[in-house]
């Protein structure tokens, strides 16, 4: 019963992920940030509740994978997809429209990546490539961005010029051989922790002052700040 704990956590992760999909293709963009908010939390308390019960299995990783596949993966293809849809566009397409198609591309290589990282032993403690929930989360502030016309960018956002390229980046990063730190704390200690917490405050700091817009920018500065720890080592080794 206990071993059963982590996985129920993580089948809330995957219930969130389809209820925020369902969200998304009716234009309900608030429900999504809160249902992906609880995926998030769910998919970042499962791994520490199996931690803190000593319960470890083989279907809980495979569980875990495929709730972010939904959750992470599918949903901000799905935004994506929205998003291109809505702008120009201003009527409802009742059919698949293709010019929108390749917001899909996120979701392909998010279970790529995620196939990836289940077979990969160098991902114990961090990530190689960006992690499918930052990457959903950069794709969920864009939503926001639009939604709440967030100093006025948001028509801007939603462009195919803007898009496309966001696609293509995101796409690539996903699976790409860049070490990232991830946000898991063994110990709560400022030593062996100092990147995590300095970026976790200045989150916060931003959270505080941007709100809604502060998401896509967090991300993108996560993934400057592992390139720019990633060129640093680089010159250290030679």
């Amino acid at each position: 019963m206990k071993q059963q704990i982590p996985n129920a956590i993580t089948l809330l992760n995957l219930f969130c992920g389809c209820c925020a999909l369902v969200n998304v293709f009716y234009g309900h963009f608030i429900s999504v940030f809160w249902f992906l908010f609880v995926a998030g939390l769910a998919d970042y308390l499962d791994g520490a509740v199996a931690r803190w019960l000593g319960v470890h299995s083989s279907l809980g990783k495979e569980l875990d994978s495929l709730a972010d596949l939904v959750s992470f993966g599918v949903v901000p293809g799905a935004i994506l997809y929205m998003l291109l849809t809505e702008n120009p566009v201003p009527e409802v397409v009742p059919q698949l429209n293709w010019m929108a198609a390749p917001a899909f591309l996120v979701s392909i290589f998010s279970g790529l990546r995620l196939a990836k990282f289940n077979l990969d032993t160098r991902q114990s403690e961090n990530f190689i490539g960006l992690s499918t929930p930052p990457a959903c989360l950069f794709v969920t502030g864009l939503m926001l961005i639009y939604y709440y016309n967030s100093f006025g960018i948001g028509q801007q956002i939603a462009t195919p010029w803007v898009l496309y390229p966001v696609i293509l980046v995101l796409s690539y990063l996903l699976v790409a051989e860049i070490p990232m730190f991830s946000f898991k704390f063994k110990q709560l200690t400022w030593s062996g922790n100092e990147i995590r917490i300095t970026f976790a405050l200045l989150s916060i700091v931003l959270l505080i002052v941007l709100r809604e817009a502060a998401f896509s920018l967090i991300i993108l500065l996560y993934i400057l700040v592992n390139l720019f720890l990633l060129g640093k080592n680089s010159k250290i080794q030679s």
